[in-house]
Parts: C-alpha cells; sequence; structure tokens
C-alpha cells in the first residue's frame, strides 16, 4: 500500500520502506564474546524487518506515554543495536532527538543538554542515576525510559517494556519535510559546542546526496566506524556491522579486530576517521595485509594525510575507492575528493604549503568564497566574493544545510546568511568557518578555521599551509600553528607532536630538529617568521568524535602556562 506522501516525509520511515522492499536482507550484526585473531567471530544479528518492527514497537511504547511531536527527548545509550532501534524509534514518533557525544565529558554533556530543555531522557541506568541527582537542571522533563536493568531508584518504564508493545499499535504522525527531527551537538573544536537543529529534510537530504555521490546500492555490507553512518545505512538498505571498539577513541582501535571482520563479513565499504584509517593503513602496511572485499572507504573529520591515503590504496581492493567526505555538522556533505586525485595531483601541492584540497561540491550544494569578516552578515547581497585562488571564508547553501542552531542562538547571526531578509522562507546560506580558495577547477582548498588564523602585524597566518609543511618531517606526526600574545599582534608558534618512535630522538637533538623545520618551513614559504616550535609532551588534544580535530584554544592556553613557567 503506498504511503501518505506527509508520511514520506519522515525519516524513520524509511526504514520501514527498505523492511518492506528487502525484509530478509541483514540489518544490524553486532560482535559478541572475546575476539581471536583468525578465527570466525560470533555475532548476534537481526533483519531490517526485525529491526523496523522492534523500532515500531518502541515507538508504539512511547507514544503510549505520551511522547510525540514537539517532545525534545535526549539519547544517551551506548552506539550498538539498542541505540540504532531507539533512534528510528523516536524519529518515527515525531519526537526530536537530542544527540550528544558522551566522551565530551559530565560537564559538558551536562550543560548541552541542560541548554536543549529535553523533555525526557532514555538513558543506560548510570546515565539514569546521574540525570536524577541533576534533574533541577531539567525542569521540563517528564518522560523517563532505562535502558537495561532497572533499579529501584530509577524511573521507569524499561526499553524491555516498551518494545513488548505490538508494532501495529504505532500510528505515523503527519510530517513535514521541515519539522524537527535532531539536535545535534558540533564537536567544540572552535569553542563551546552548538546544538544544531536537523530537520527531516536535512536527513534525508543527506542520505540521497551520499548515496548518490558515491553509488551506494542495496546489499552491501559497511564497517561502521562512525555511528551517524551506521544510521544511514538501514535506510540505504546496507548492512550494518559494528566494529569491536570505542567509537569515542578511534585513535586506540584495535586494527586486527576490524580487519579480521571486514574478511569474515566480506565487508565492500566503511567510514571511519582519519584517526583510525591511519591506526589501520600503518598496521597493513607492516604486515603487508590487504583487504580484497573492501571497494570504498570514506574518511571525514578533519584532512586525511597522503601517507594514510597511500596506506589504504595498497590494502584495498586495486579498483577499490578512498574518499575523503567534507562538511560540518551544520552543513553535510559539501565536497569529495578521491584518493587517486590526491596522490596524483594535490598531495604535492599539499605538502608545499597550498592548502588541502577536498574537491569538487556535490550536485546539490552551491557556494561562494567571501572577504573574511567576523562580522554577521545579514543577507547574501552583502557577502562580497573574492577571486578564484584568493582565500576567502567559504559559504554554502544545499537543501542538507541546517537553517539555525537551538542552543548558542548568538552564533545563528554569525554563520545564517538569508537569500532574501524579506522572505523567511528562503534559502539559507552557512558561513562555514573555514578559509580557503576555489582553483580553476572549482575545487575548495581548505586552509583552516577561520577562528585558528594568526594575526600577525603582517597579516594572517593561515593553519594548514604551516602544519602540513611540517608535518612532511619525518619525524613530526602531527603539528599546531598556535597564536602567542596579544589579538592584532600575535606571534606565530607551531606546536609539534613527534611519531611515538622519534620522541627520544627529537628530545635529544631539539636544537638540530627545530632547525631543520624551520628550514623546511622556510623553503616553502621564505617570508614566514615563525616565533619557535614547542615540541608537546604528549599527544595534542583532539575532539572526541574524530580524534582528529586539533584544540588549538587549548593548546593556545597550555602554551601560555607554559612560557609564564619558563620566563615567569
Amino acid at each position: 500500500m503506498a504511503m501518505h506522501p506527509a508520511l514520506n516525509s519522515n525519516v524513520g520511515l524509511r526504514l520501514t520502506a527498505q523492511a518492506t522492499a528487502r525484509p530478509e536482507l541483514l540489518g544490524i550484526a553486532t560482535p559478541i564474546g572475546s575476539h581471536r585473531q583468525g578465527t570466525h567471530r560470533r555475532y548476534c544479528t537481526i533483519s531490517l524487518r526485525d529491526l523496523d518492527e522492534r523500532s515500531s514497537s518502541i515507538a508504539a511504547g512511547m507514544q503510549a506515554m505520551g511522547i510525540g511531536p514537539n517532545h525534545r527527548i535526549a539519547l544517551l545509550v551506548k552506539f550498538g543495536e539498542d541505540f540504532i532501534a531507539l533512534v528510528f524509534a523516536l524519529l518515527k514518533t515525531g519526537a526530536t532527538l537530542v544527540l550528544v557525544d558522551p566522551g565530551m565529558g559530565r560537564k559538558n554533556l551536562l550543560n548541552c543538554l541542560a541548554e536543549t530543555q529535553p523533555d525526557g531522557f532514555v538513558a543506560i541506568p548510570l546515565a539514569q542515576a546521574i540525570l536524577k541527582a541533576k534533574r533541577s537542571l531539567f525542569p521540563s522533563a517528564k518522560f523517563y525510559v532505562t535502558v537495561g536493568r532497572r533499579f529501584g531508584f530509577l524511573p521507569a518504564p524499561t526499553l524491555s517494556e516498551l518494545e513488548a508493545t505490538p508494532a501495529n499499535r504505532f500510528r505515523p504522525p503527519m510530517t513535514q519535510l521541515q519539522d524537527s527531527a535532531a539536535i545535534i551537538f558540533t564537536t567544540g573544536s572552535t569553542g563551546p559546542p552548538k546544538g544544531v537543529l536537523y530537520s527531516h529534510q536535512t536527513f534525508l537530504a543527506q542520505i540521497d546526496m551520499i548515496s548518490e555521490r558515491y553509488c551506494i546500492e542495496p546489499g552491501g555490507k559497511d564497517l561502521s566506524g562512525f555511528p551517524l553512518f551506521g544510521l544511514f545505512n538501514a535506510v540505504m538498505g546496507t548492512s550494518t556491522i559494528l566494529p569491536d571498539m570505542n567509537p569515542t577513541r578511534p585513535a586506540d582501535v584495535d586494527p586486527v579486530r576490524l580487519l579480521d571482520a571486514i574478511d569474515q563479513w566480506q565487508i565492500n565499504q566503511s567510514f571511519g576517521s582519519p584517526a583510525l584509517w591511519t591506526r589501520v593503513g600503518l598496521y597493513c602496511q607492516s604486515i603487508a595485509r590487504r583487504t580484497e572485499s573492501l571497494k570504498l572507504v570514506l574518511s571525514a573529520g578533519a584532512p586525511v594525510p597522503a601517507r594514510v591515503l597511500e596506506h589504504l590504496r595498497a590494502a584495498i581492493a586495486p579498483d577499490g575507492q578512498v574518499f575523503t567526505p567534507y562538511g560540518a555538522t551544520e552543513a553535510l556533505p559539501i565536497a569529495s575528493i578521491e584518493s587517486r586525485e590526491v596522490l596524483q595531483e594535490t598531495a604535492e601541492q599539499t605538502r608545499n604549503g597550498y592548502g588541502t584540497c577536498v574537491g569538487s561540491r556535490f550536485d546539490r550544494v552551491r557556494w561562494k568564497v567571501i572577504e573574511i569578516t567576523d562580522e554577521p552578515i545579514a543577507s547574501i547581497d552583502q557577502a562580497r566574493s573574492v577571486a578564484p585562488g584568493q582565500i576567502g571564508e567559504l559559504m554554502v547553501c544545499s537543501p542538507s544545510v541546517t537553517h539555525r542552531y537551538v542552543t548558542r542562538t548568538d552564533q545563528n547571526a554569525l554563520h545564517k546568511v538569508l537569500a532574501d531578509p524579506s522572505d523567511p522562507h528562503t534559502d539559507i546560506w552557512h558561513r562555514m568557518g573555514d578559509v580557503g580558495y576555489l582553483d580553476s577547477q572549482d575545487r575548495f582548498w581548505f586552509c583552516g578555521r577561520k577562528s585558528h588564523r594568526v594575526r600577525t602585524a603582517q597579516g594572517p597566518i593561515f593553519t594548514e599551509p604551516v602544519e602540513a609543511v611540517v608535518n612532511t618531517h619525518p619525524s613530526v606526526y602531527r603539528s599546531a600553528l598556535v597564536p602567542l600574545g596579544s589579538p592584532e599582534n600575535q606571534k606565530p608558534v607551531v606546536i609539534v607532536e613527534p611519531w611515538p618512535e622519534h620522541r627520544k630522538r627529537v628530545k635529544a637533538n631539539r636544537d638540530t630538529l627545530e632547525h631543520e623545520w624551520r628550514a623546511l618551513l622556510l623553503s616553502r614559504h621564505p617570508n614566514l617568521d615563525i616565533d619557535s616550535f614547542v615540541v608537546h609532551p604528549g599527544r595534542l588534544p583532539t575532539d572526541i568524535r574524530h580524534n582528529s580535530k586539533i584544540f588549538r584554544e587549548q593548546l593556545t592556553q597550555w602554551l601560555s602556562k607554559v612560557r609564564s613557567r619558563t620566563y615567569g
């Protein structure tokens, strides 16, 4: 029976459509027991049909509680089958799902949740206990569901009780494309995390744009190293194989566990952060291991070094492709580039300090590079475009661009630009906060975050053209350009994180290596005057979601303390 057009607007019901078309297709496979290298792991599996029915049963149970449109429900559950089923259940009810990275720390997590003023929580027992102790922060909360065993002091009902509700009792609400579907928080790499409002159209556009660009067809198997892509799989008719890893710590992944899963399931695609693929690529290179079934690798969250792409190309099927999608929580996807284009053309320019090419835009994306300003821009006619090749600020418009922040709402004026201020239904342009330039092929070259530029008396210095050069030195794993001193008269300092195996050498030959680093930079940027190089004693602080975006603000504070102890 055809679904009503208004119901087709609910992204949660895309799962129902896929389950109807492919009921027996594997939905999710979850590893159980312990991993033993080279042996077949045991997995708990669920079909698309059963996943859809389970989510509808949960949705019906939630509706019986009173949960529905206009309610904000925060989900505090570990990524896995329960998480995926709950996401679709909440979307089906028409409620607005609130997602916060648990790895951001208890204080930030509670602050983000308090800012959204949720109407309820679906959470594991530990989180429910914390919420109970902090209930004064959430005066609007009245719906509680415990995922797991319910102790006497925890709220009822439990997830098990909800999903005992017959699936046929679920009644899909009327949903419009612009209705709110979720609040997702940014990583906080350039300040406190911001709550981004996703509509159903946002999700639907993302799904269609990703599947079209990467030719994702139903029936494939995906190893989901990133939770959001695990959700996309089900509505694209792709099976999700959950990796044996902590999704909040991709840099610590055990490559053997991922590779064994790829071989066992003959996985053809996988999404993960650059930190994850760095580990996997290095391991494959060290033992010459290949995964012939893997045909599509996606990596996003930060620029992917060319050496990582080289390692991955050698590890997957000869005709496989490695793409690095570009975007942000507020606007995803925007652009993409394939590894062959990087390795054969753009990587050399990156090493020479020209920035990192993120590729060509998706078909439904419009973009322009404008003059850099830290002031609000009310309408698109006030944005002054710069010529190709000139560094400026990127702004974008597409069906997947979100329209507003619902926390830290002061940022709306700084990031959202109306095509026509007199028309509330006009297109929204999003200022990415990234600086770079468009080349003659209409590809964007990323040069860093606008807020991370170092403002010297001679003019701004951008992070990516500097760091990409320093990172070519064999002793350097990664680096960060940070400012020292007062605004508008800052001194540029490069903080270096050596490769672990080079750390002792760096410590013993500090002056010699600093001379090499400086000479390397001057060979690419002859007029660049770096104040100093500082070796970080551990890992550079990075975001939880990808373990790749460097928290430069934290490094600036750390550097100030180091300098005050040294010279104070």
